[in-house]
């Protein structure tokens, strides 16, 4: 979705047409129907043979369902269609329901309903419980006609991109004080409710013909499931709400996103469950069958599509005001998919439903599953052709990457092999350490990309600048390093992610959000230079002269080795001093001079090494915030009941003395203790970005009480202990192995 215009969602999946029943609200209704009382046959759009032979060579066009979208064949004369897959009426002109209205119109108000509700207590007269039969009627008459629902709660704006017109929180209290009165006042409600979603009365095509749907979706009503009848009638409310809302014209949905960006947090996480739920429970009634749902099950599901779809309006929003994290809208159901084969049938672009179409439904773990398949695919089809190749072309190669690195020229041979490669990157990576022993189950392989990482990032190294605030690192304009440089930097990242190693880069979002394309502006700059930005925006805000208290020309600057570089942000920019009238365009330049411009040779040799390893579509279906937990991993505290709840033990009993004590004196380390002890043990301080509960952590007895230190088998997430004959002793021995020692060798 590109913002601003207008909103681009994932196109609409084909559906399948079924059959048919037409009216027309001119005259008397009829129905083209076959004797036995079934609807009229109609597959794509072509006459097979159903239709009756009196009516054959009738004028007959096409239209398409505005709740489901089925696409559907009828007759050039009639004004309005009934859909059979979703059974909604379509009123191609306005019907006189929707345009009927009352002398004087009374729209329903707040104000409105407590004077009903007073009156009809005032009747009671004290003795009796008070008849709401008055508000009934009025709720009827309200909630089942457009015309007077979609004028009803108006704030007495204009409809606008920041306003839908409706008085939201009156619509609220509203809400609340009917779901205080008798059953009967409720069910009236939601009848007619329902009543108005078959048959709206009218094409939604302006702006000002949705605001009855924004009232509709106040209704707490939609999210109570507290038994099953309940929950099936609600949900086939809810279907046609988000039928309708999916439905409507790109310009429309615009509004839309506009309008649920300026919800509350409380009651845009409300709508984003409501979505959530309602794919939940057709999912679940899919999967009851078999263990997993297969795209077949729910590709041609009109429902699950729509409500997809509003939640891509959604997730637009929150792209726009974050209100929520990105795993709110994970649905765990998607997880129980075929999700391989959801993606594959993606791929194929057949143009039918598929989650891969709305990633931000599928979890990390999910997308995880995705990108390993993808990889794993590659990876033989690489060994396939190094196969091949041995056997056809008589050329020794093998079906592995082999990098043979020499501690000493860690960067040097990197580079030259991985150059040398280039062809065999997207092969299974092992690393051999000239002059050491040990053959790379995983351990050797995170023991590269850690000390690769290390030295690349290294301030010194001159590379990356540093900034304290953030303590995040940026491209280095004035770097002296070579192009190659910068290629390896965005391999060893694709790498990392290609084989599931997390890697402790501290790098920004903004520079994923570039992997991706996407823009990046004074938000992204605030995030890794807090203080230059709050500059920047002191100098957007201030209310005096700007020109004579700041004294800023178009120049951008940047430090290269202790002297400061000037670069003139526009033609001439060195004369061109910074006013009131011209601010924002220096704020806009200079911005885009930091995060592209000063960095462009740096950045673009970075992600050009990047996606000749990560290029591909698994990786699309991640958002740049998700790219950077997969290579970062998530820096939140470790909870050791987590990782302990999942560790395994051989040789041990989780109720002795070793292992107790090893979990308490775990606990009782400080944070940063905390992290150097899972870099020990896993070979990064991150935590994976599914959470410490998909950890392999393993704990092994290698003996009894013994001097020895502690070992551990990075490649496994493999620590092993010794029956230590105290708490001191094992606390000693943890602490000094886990300070003085590096791979396989102590500092």
């Amino acid at each position: 979705m590109d913002y601003p215009g207008k909103v681009k969602l994932p196109p609409r999946p084909n559906t399948s047409t079924s059959c048919n029943s037409f009216s027309n609200s001119s005259s008397p209704s009829y129905s083209l129907a076959d004797p036995s009382g079934g609807g009229l046959s109609i597959t794509n759009g072509v006459n097979g043979g159903g239709f009756p032979p009196s009516l054959s060579n009738v004028n007959m066009r096409f239209g398409n369902c505005m709740c489901c979208n089925s696409t559907l064949r009828f007759p050039i004369s009639v004004s309005c269609f009934r859909c059979t897959v979703c059974q909604t009426i379509n009123d191609l002109k306005p019907s006189k329901q929707s345009i009927q209205r009352p002398e004087p119109i009374i729209p329903l108000t707040l104000d409105r309903v407590r004077s009903i509700i007073n009156t009809c207590q005032i009747n009671s007269n004290g003795i009796r419980p008070p008849s709401f039969d008055m508000l009934e009627l009025e709720i009827q008459r309200t909630f089942s006609n457009w015309y007077i629902l979609n004028e009803s709660f108006s704030n007495g704006r204009q409809v606008t991109l920041e306003d839908c017109g409706v008085a939201l929180d009156q619509v609220r209290e509203t809400y609340k004080i009917m779901l205080e009165l008798p059953v009967s006042v409720i069910r009236s409600m939601m009848k007619s409710v329902e009543n108005i979603l078959k048959r709206p009365g009218r094409m939604l095509k302006r702006r000002e013909d949705i605001k009855f749907l924004m009232i509709i979706l106040e209704n707490p009503l939609l999210a109570q499931h507290n038994f099953p009848q309940e929950s099936q009638y609600h949900h086939n409310i809810v279907k046609r709400i988000f039928g309708l809302l999916s439905n409507l014209s790109n310009e429309l949905h615009h509004y839309l996103v506009n309008w649920f960006t300026r919800l509350s947090t409380t009651i845009f996480r409300k709508r984003v469950e409501l979505v959530n739920s309602f794919i939940t429970f057709r999912l679940s009634k899919l999967s009851k069958q078999r263990n997993k749902t297969s795209p077949e099950d729910y590709e041609s599901d009109w429902r699950i599509s729509s409500a997809a779809r509003v939640m891509a309006l959604l997730f637009a929003a929150n792209k726009q005001q974050i209100k929520v994290p990105l795993s709110d809208f994970y649905n765990t159901m998607v997880d129980y998919i075929e999700l391989i084969e959801d993606f594959d049938r993606w791929e194929q672009r057949q143009g039918k439903f598929a989650f891969c179409q709305y990633p931000f439904l599928i979890s990390m773990g999910g997308k995880m599953n995705i990108m390993e398949f993808d990889a794993k695919r590659q990876m033989e089809t690489k060994a396939k052709e190094a196969f091949f190749t041995i056997l056809f072309q008589r050329r020794v190669t093998t079906t592995v990457l082999i990098l043979k690195i020499r501690r000493d020229y860690l960067i040097e041979d990197s580079l030259r092999q991985i150059s040398a490669n280039e062809m065999d990157l997207k092969k299974s990576l092992r690393i051999e350490f000239v002059g050491e022993d040990g053959v790379d189950g995983g351990g050797l392989r995170k023991e590269w990309f850690l000390l690769l990482v290390r030295h690349l990032f290294d301030p010194q190294f001159g590379m990356f600048t540093w900034d304290e605030d953030s303590k995040l690192c940026w491209f280095n304009p004035a770097s002296f390093e070579t192009s190659d440089q910068y290629y390896l930097v965005g391999v060893v990242i694709g790498l990392a992610i290609y084989n599931s190693t997390i890697l402790d880069v501290h790098l920004p979002l903004a520079c994923y959000k570039k992997l991706f394309n996407m823009p990046v502006d004074l938000e992204d700059l605030a995030v890794f230079r807090p203080a230059f930005a709050r500059g920047l925006r002191q100098l957007l805000t201030f209310e005096g002269d700007v020109e004579s208290i700041f004294c800023r020309d178009f120049v951008g600057e940047y430090e290269a080795f202790g002297e400061l570089q000037r670069i003139p942000l526009v033609p001439d920019g060195q004369n061109l001093p910074v006013t009131n009238a011209n601010r924002e365009e220096y704020v806009d330049r200079y911005v885009n001079f930091v995060l592209n411009e000063s960095i462009a040779k740096q950045f673009e040799p970075f992600k050009r090494g990047f996606n000749n390893v990560c290029g591909g579509n698994a990786l699309s279906l991640f958002q740049p915030e998700e790219i950077e937990l997969l290579v970062r991993g998530g820096e939140e505290p470790i909870e050791i009941e987590q990782l302990q709840a999942v560790t395994v033990y051989e040789n041990f009993n989780e109720d002795e003395d070793t292992i107790i004590n090893f979990w308490s004196i775990f606990r009782d380390m400080d944070p940063p203790m905390q992290r150097k002890m899972l870099t020990f043990v896993t070979g990064t301080d991150r935590i994976p970005a599914t959470g410490l509960t998909n950890l392999a952590f393993k704990i092994s007895c290698i003996g009894e009480d013994s001097d020895r230190f502690p070992t551990a088998h990075t490649c496994f997430n493999q620590l092993c202990l010794y029956r230590y004959r105290s708490r001191k002793k094992l606390e000693d021995k943890l602490k000094r192995s886990i300070t003085d020692s590096e791979g396989f060798w102590l500092k």
